[in-house]
């Protein structure tokens, strides 16, 4: 029976109030204490957490690990990897692989590649639509019933108002979460940087913040009407934090995250030509930038994502608007939310919160604390630890980050799922 203990270091736990010097005591794959010693109690494994931070492990509500069907840009084994040394332990995946998460056999597909990668808790976010195609409704039910944890449709256009009415009058039904990027695809015509003054010195196609500030408009006003829980994923611009702070003030069922990038990074930091900086939704202006921080900073936005995305090197070759968009991020999650700690943005125990319980409780997951009973899924961290972003550290099949060469402050230790320790620096 494997026995942990993890010993003097900073606990810090925001869903339960703990910012202490602790151990923290774990058998049989739970958290069996945090104070006292349990009677009986033998490690087979001590890690000595002095001056280093122990936390909940980080809960991930946006990842694509390119598996099933674009192995050659990652796989569940090499981005297994790449989150366990970030100290992520929970992963929900986008219905967007190949095949689409549509039907129950590729649920099961999708837990059987993540017990190989022996990663298992990797959450399916079903299909909204039948092959994302934003026609016909998926097979909701079926769907949670194979383990999807809610259902969403990517990055793809849900093609009328009516279809996603009923789609969330279905999920509302059976209490299912709706995890929806607002985006008008028409009035994002392709494009693949923010409408502002770097696309226009660049000729490129663009992208205005009202699809994504109209859509989200839409879609709260359909919150309203249906009744379901809405997560909105990956905010990019001041109109909606603004839109998010209304639908909770007057009582919506709603949540939002960010994705971590986008606390960073503006269109004035882009390098022309560079498709490092081709995300979506596209990297908008510092006053955005401001509200996303001010958002978390309040609750607003209440949750932190990497909305991780590998590509091979041909993905992001070629004129900026053909490469493909996206972010390799897991590994750059952590000190990335300390930046914003450095900064004074936020503080160490809102970061953490936005990583793990928050995102926990937008899942309705038992997890996110270090509580009694509770799976064991811990990360432990040195504050101070720098390192380099190069191919020496990275672990992530996908290379594609603006931050390669950049130094960062803050590094993963150890990281524990479910009371397995399945990452240590020292390893």
């Amino acid at each position: 029976m494997s026995q942990i203990l993890i010993k003097q270091g900073q606990l810090i736990d925001p869903a339960n109030n703990i910012n202490r010097i602790a151990d923290v005591y774990i058998s049989e794959g739970k958290v069996v204490s945090v104070t006292d010693e349990p009677a009986g109690f033998t490690p087979t494994t001590v890690i000595d957490a002095s001056n280093k931070i122990i936390c909940p492990g980080f809960i991930d509500l946006s990842t694509r690990l390119r598996e099933p069907g674009q192995s050659r840009k990652a796989t569940f084994k090499s981005e297994a990897i790449a989150a366990a040394s970030a100290g992520i332990t929970t992963m929900c995946l986008q219905p967007d692989t190949n095949p689409v998460i549509d039907t129950p056999a590729v649920a099961e597909l999708i837990k059987e590649l993540a017990e190989k990668a022996q990663y298992p808790q990797i959450y399916p976010i079903a299909a909204l639509t039948r092959k994302l195609e934003g026609t016909e409704l998926s097979s909701m039910l079926s769907l949670k019933q194979a383990g999807c944890i809610a259902v969403g449709n990517a990055q793809q256009a849900v093609k009328n108002l009516l279809i996603l009415r009923r789609a969330m009058e279905y999920a509302a039904s059976h209490d299912l979460l709706v995890m929806f990027r607002p985006n008008d695809y028409w009035l994002g015509n392709n494009g693949c940087a923010h409408e502002g003054t770097f696309a226009t010195r660049y000729g490129l196609p663009s992208i205005p913040e009202e699809a994504e500030t109209i859509a989200l408009a839409q879609c709260l006003e359909l919150v309203e009407l249906t009744g379901c829980r809405m997560h909105f994923g990956q905010l990019s611009c001041k109109r909606s934090v603004i839109k998010i702070f209304q639908a909770k003030k007057y009582g919506l069922n709603v949540s939002a995250d960010v994705a971590i990038h986008q606390l960073h990074l503006t269109q004035d930091d882009m390098i022309p030509f560079d498709s490092s900086y081709h995300v979506l939704p596209p990297f908008r202006t510092e006053d955005d930038k401001q509200y996303l921080r001010q958002g978390l900073a309040s609750g607003t936005v209440n949750s932190i994502c990497s909305d991780h995305q590998p590509h091979d090197v041909d993905a992001k070759l070629g004129a900026f608007p053909e490469t493909e968009a996206g972010v390799s991020s897991l590994e750059t999650l952590l000190p990335l939310m300390l930046r914003l700690v450095d900064q004074g943005e936020i503080t160490l125990e809102q970061g953490i919160s936005a990583l793990s319980e928050n995102p926990a409780r937008v899942l309705h997951i038992n997890s996110g604390a270090l509580t009694v009973g509770f799976s064991a899924d811990v990360c432990v961290f040195d504050r101070e630890l720098t390192w380099q972003v190069n191919a020496q550290n990275w672990k992530s099949q996908g290379v594609n980050t603006p931050f390669w060469g950049q130094d960062f402050k803050g590094r993963v230790t150890h990281t524990i799922q479910a009371g397995k320790l399945i990452y240590s620096l020292a390893d």
